[in-house]
Parts: structure tokens; sequence; C-alpha cells
């Protein structure tokens, strides 16, 4: 039996794939407990998972707005409110973490832990020589972080450039990059010190480098190619959530195949403000023929206003009975939506937003699933400019079946119980069989 610490930020986002992941291990008779905020405290126990809480200082609650936990955020935009948000709201609760990651090793030890790219203290943990900490793997709920000289510095949402000029290209922007997050960097720098008595000696993005394993919860073809990757990435292909049940609406029968099906959500967090992309889409297609289906994320749908002829609505939906009859997925560029998407081979249409958002959304125009809009609050003329062009040409579907394909070809969870069980072999006395191969 292998002792497992899962840990993460708490970030809806970030946990539901790791409560797939934590089940599993479950199952197969694996001792797991799983450190993030308390309101999750339920949904992990519900896995069989021991639930352990993230410390008051590393604990918040992700459905109010980080503007209200800090009203200096409130003006940001762009690279200085992504700098704003790894410092304050990733970087700064690392040593709360570090703490609870280590009194727990310490209670009883931990052979793994699997943690997210967002929680930092994984990043203090890291600096111990590998006999003091339990072994790591990176868990990709997110786009890759990984700085490289083949991409753009993470958070600027700019697709790969080929060539001389792309690297060149990286590299000025790498140098502003560091100037936008020199503060978050200040902050991770004075962390590690206080634990291992020097700074970091890379980039704060660079950290999920030093883990033992990355496993990036998606396929290769959809994140940029990097020359210059650790030997430690491997690609295992998307993680389903497991979502709320849902019955089937009334109105189900309507996705009858005769009409074309645009689905709209913008997911379970980002939906106080429905006139952010919901009414936008709603509106755009009104006179279309087509079918729009929105699904609330759980808010009641009498939060809507009055929907025209076309439209249809429920507060949630079964993905697996619903995706298969969608003809086009439009979203707030939520990676976990957009994985499950794709699994279904849906063409998207994404607009930008904050976060990671940007950079979920130039991937799926870099791998031609879809097209984005760069704008957080997109008009209904540009939406329906793209659902339109995305219906209509061919290509975007074909991008998207062969996106399928090939994640249907990945092993998910069994792929991340081999690298578990091989971390923990190269890190027991004598050794043991070499890491899998990277995939």
């Amino acid at each position: 039996m292998t002792s497992i610490l899962i840990a993460t930020v708490p970030f809806h986002g970030h946990v539901t794939p790791l409560l797939t992941v934590a089940r599993g291990f479950v199952a197969r008779g694996d001792r797991v407990r799983f450190l993030t905020g308390s309101r999750f405290a339920e949904s992990v126990r519900a896995t069989g998972a021991e639930f352990l809480p993230l410390p008051a200082e590393a604990d918040y609650d992700d459905r109010i707005d980080v503007s209200i936990r800090f009203p200096e955020r409130a003006s940001l935009r762009g690279s200085a409110a992504l700098g704003f948000d790894i410092e304050h709201v990733f970087t700064r609760p690392a040593p709360a973490q570090y703490e609870a990651v280590m009194a727990t090793h310490r209670m009883a030890p931990v052979d793994v832990m699997l943690t997210d790219p967002s929680f930092a203290g994984a990043a203090i943990v890291a600096g111990h020589p590998r006999a003091e900490r339990p072994a790591l793997v990176l868990c990709g709920v997110m786009p890759l972080p990984l700085s490289s000289r083949d991409t753009a510095p993470f958070g600027m949402g700019l697709t790969p450039m080929a060539g001389p000029i792309g690297r060149a290209r990286n590299a000025v922007l790498a140098v502003l990059a560091r100037r936008v997050f020199r503060d978050a960097q200040r902050s991770a720098d004075e962390l590690h010190r206080r634990v291992h008595g020097v700074g970091l000696s890379y980039s704060l993005f660079e950290w999920p480098a030093r883990a033992d394993a990355i496993a990036q919860f998606t396929v290769r073809e959809f994140e940029y190619p990097r020359s210059d990757a650790p030997a430690s990435l491997h690609f295992i292909g998307p993680i389903a959530a497991t979502g709320p049940s849902a019955p089937l609406p009334a109105w189900w029968g309507d996705l009858d195949g005769s009409t074309p099906v645009v689905h709209v959500t913008q997911g379970t967090m980002a939906n106080k403000d429905w006139g952010k992309l919901v009414l936008p889409t709603v509106e755009a297609l009104a006179h279309d023929d087509v079918l729009v289906v929105v699904t609330t994320g759980g808010r009641p749908l009498d939060t809507l206003p009055a929907l025209p002829a076309n439209a249809r609505a429920a507060e949630y939906l079964p993905y697996d009975e619903l995706l298969p009859k969608t003809d086009v997925y439009v979203t707030n560029a939520g990676y976990g939506g957009v994985q499950y998407a794709l699994r279904h081979g849906v063409p998207i249409v994404a607009i930008g937003g904050q976060e990671d958002k940007p950079e979920v959304a130039a991937r799926i125009t870099w791998s031609g699933v879809g097209r984005r809009i760069r704008s957080v609050s997109p008009s209904p003329r540009a939406l329906r400019r793209a659902v339109r062009a995305v219906l209509r040409d061919g290509r975007y579907r074909r991008a998207a079946d062969a996106m399928s394909a090939r994640m249907a070809a990945s092993r998910g969870f069994d792929h991340i119980a081999e690298i578990v069980d091989a971390v923990v072999t190269d890190a027991a006395p004598g050794g043991g069989p070499a890491r899998p191969s990277r995939s």
C-alpha cells in the first residue's frame, strides 16, 4: 500500500480532477490523504480519502472575487493582474502550505505527494534532499507553465513563433516577464530562504521541473512543443472530473439532431454576471437556425433573463450525453471544460479571461480546434462571427475529432498510477525499474 498525499490550492478547477485521481488510488487500496480548502471536505471524503484542511492563512473560498479580498487588485489588468495574483493568491500562502505538508509527512510518512502547479508550498518542499521529503508528482490541471526558449512566457496568451525570430521574441518577452513578476519572485525567494537558507535558484515558473515527474492532464497535441522540456514530463490525457448528477430536462427531446446545437457556459465559478458570455451568446444567435443550450453551473434558472425561442437552459446537464449532441462549445476557457469538450470532438469558441484562461484559449487556436475572442466581455457581433465560422468551416470539427481520437488512446488514471509507482520505486533503497518513458 502506497501512502499518497494530494495537496492543492482551494480552487474548484484544481480540486475536482484530483478528486477523480484520489478515488482511483483509494479503489486500488492505497492510503490517500487530501490537503485542500475546508469547503471541499465533503467532496474529498466522498472519494474515500482522508480530508486534511489547509491552515487558515492558506484557505480561502475561490467563489469570492479576488478583488474583494484584495481591493487593490480591482484596477489591474493583463500581466499586472497575473503578477499580483501569483504573489498574493499563490505565493504568500506557501509557508503555511509547506508546514502542513511536512507536518503530515512527520505524522505518518508520505511516499508520494501529488500537487498542482499553483501550490507554491511544493516548491519549498522540493528544496529538501530527496531522502527528507516525499516524491513529488506535479499534476497538470492547467496549461503547462514551464518556461522554454520555444514559447512566450506563461500568462501572455501568445502562441509559439517558429525559428530564430521566434526564439528572439521569446527571450525579449522573458526579460519583460521577469520585471512584471519580480515582486512574486522576491516573495518566493524570501520564503525559500527562511527554510533552506538560500533563495530559489530559478524562476518561480520553473519549480515544476524540480518535481520527480510531471503528469500533464492532456495529450501532447494540445500543448506547445518544447525542445528543452524535462524528461520528467508525461502526457496522460484528460482526467474527467465527476460532476453532479443531473436529470434530463423536459426539453431534452429538442436535441434530436435536426438543428445544430451551441452549448454555452460560464462554468461553476465565473457565473455571477451573465453579461460576460451567456447573454451575449444568446443574443448573438437569437435569429440563427441553431439551438442554444445554456447551463448555469448550479445557479437558479430564475437568475437568467427571458431567453429567446431558440434557447434552452438547465442548472446542470450530463456532459457525456450533451456533448455528443453539441456542434460548438462556447466557453470562458476553463481548462477542464475544454478538455472534456475535446474528448467528445466538439470544436470550441473561447473568450479571453484572467488567470490561466488566456493560455487555454491560445492553445485552442494553435491546435486548430476552435477560435478565440480576446475580449473578456465580447460583443454579440464577435460571438456570432466566431460561432458561424466554426459551424461552417469543417476544419475545426476535423481538428477536434483528431484530438478526441488522441485522447481516447491516452491512459488517464492508469498512466498516473504507473508514474506514481515508478517514482516511489526509484526512491526505495536499491532503486528499481526505470521510470516510465515520456509519452
